[in-house]
């Protein structure tokens, strides 16, 4: 089993940059992405995601964007098989946070996008979904935390 965990290390090392360019491509130019005509910065908590909601007919597209904004960086949960240091849970926050906060900035700065914080709660969920599940694999098929 553990010949396959190193394999699994190994295609993620591969595939995770690649990863993080198609999203990096999805959050600035995807979804057919134009500039904003000013800066638009949303803080308060949940309040944009609850208007979103309220505002939206389709249960589909309501789906398809909270828990898109979830599932997407399930990955970054992960991110340990790359970096041991971040198999730690609070490198790996701070890490997360830091790095999804400058990117939700420069969406801001670059107009190609919003400064929202309920963006970087739904996708720090995910990362720590993500997380979760990385400690879990561990442990039931290698039986250690690294």
């Amino acid at each position: 089993m553990e010949n396959y965990w190193l394999l699994f290390r190994k295609v993620c090392s591969v595939l995770m940059p690649l990863y993080i360019l198609f999203l990096l491509y999805l959050m600035f130019f995807g979804f057919g992405r134009s500039q904003y005509d000013i800066n638009i910065v949303r803080m308060i908590p949940m309040f944009s995601t609850a208007g979103f909601v309220e505002q939206t007919i389709l249960w589909k597209t309501i789906i398809i964007n909270i828990f898109g904004n979830i599932l997407m960086f399930v990955p970054f949960g992960f991110l340990g098989i790359i970096f041991p240091k971040l198999n730690d849970f609070k490198n790996l926050i701070i890490h997360f946070l830091s790095a999804i906060t400058i990117v939700e900035s420069l969406q801001y700065f670059t107009r190609l996008g919003i400064f929202d914080i309920d963006d970087i709660i739904l996708n720090t969920i995910g990362m720590a979904t993500g997380f979760w599940i990385y400690q879990w694999l561990n442990r039931r098929f290698i039986g250690k935390d690294s």
